[in-house]
């Protein structure tokens, strides 16, 4: 069973999936739209993945506070879940997210991608970290 990881943000989702055997996870892509809460082709665009890559469970980042409490974000990212849930049957999980970005950017400057082009990878490299966080801490 393959997962997919998402990094959901306010007009960026990054996603990637995980190989056949759940092993590694592989960024994918960044969906994106003009508002946080305009998701009706985000919803369906990660709908269509789900059903290319035949996969069975959804991670979710956790943007928690950095002393762990949650905001605005974390609710944002709830709703989110909560709808995806709905609309594809899957279960959702939740892996704290906390420096996934910080991450994800250090990643790209090792790899020596220019600042100026670095958003167009780091939602999804941080979608591929959650995720292999999440299978590294599991046994799946």
């Amino acid at each position: 069973m393959r997962l997919i990881g998402l990094d959901y943000g306010d007009k960026t989702v990054g996603v990637a999936v995980s190989d056949g055997l759940g092993l590694t996870a592989q960024p994918l892509e960044t969906i994106t739209r003009d508002r946080w809460n305009k998701l009706r082709k985000t919803y369906q665009r990660i709908e269509e993945i789900i059903s290319e890559y035949e996969v069975g469970e959804i991670i979710i980042g956790k943007p928690l506070n950095m002393d762990d409490t949650e905001g605005e974000r974390v609710e944002r990212t709830k709703i989110f879940g909560d709808e995806l849930e709905r609309r594809t049957g899957l279960p959702i999980r939740y892996v704290d997210e906390r420096l996934t970005t910080v991450e994800a950017d250090e990643i790209l400057t090792e790899m020596g991608v220019a600042a100026d082009k670095k958003k167009t990878y780091i939602d999804k490299i941080a979608a591929s970290i959650i995720l292999q966080n999440y299978m590294d801490s599991e046994e799946l």
